[in-house]
């Protein structure tokens, strides 16, 4: 660095915040530039494409899992039934004595909240995943 712009460092640095803020304003008008980072510089550029797929990846397909059938197992038993046809008696008693189990996987968001209100309605717990 040469010595005129040494000795113009040693000024800025004795200057007072408020000082150095008009500082600021002066040089962004003499020179018709700000001295604001623009936002896509703001980010590490690591980060960058990982920030942007993170707002594209919307889950779309869920897990439906029966954690506790309750106290009315009958009523969980008829509502297993209901959300899933192919389930018989047998295996649907068996799915709500051996809790948790899965019900369904890769079911769309729609499905899976229906299953969930329809079990949750019967007095089961359940979990979306």
């Amino acid at each position: 660095m040469s010595k005129s712009m040494e000795n113009l460092v040693k000024e800025i640095s004795g200057l007072t915040v408020l000082e150095l803020a008009e500082l600021t304003k002066a040089l962004e008008t003499a020179f018709g530039v700000s001295a604001a980072m623009p936002m896509a510089a703001a980010m590490p550029a690591s980060e960058a494409p990982a920030a942007a797929g993170k707002k594209e990846e919307e889950k779309t397909e869920f897990k439906v899992e029966l954690v506790d059938a309750g106290a009315n197992k009958i009523n969980v038993i008829k509502a297993l039934r209901q959300v899933k046809k192919d389930l018989g008696l047998t295996e649907a008693k068996k799915m709500a004595e051996e809790t948790p189990c899965v019900i369904a996987e890769a079911v769309s968001k729609d499905e899976a909240k229906a299953m969930q209100k329809t079990l949750e309605d019967a007095g089961a717990k359940v979990k979306l995943s």
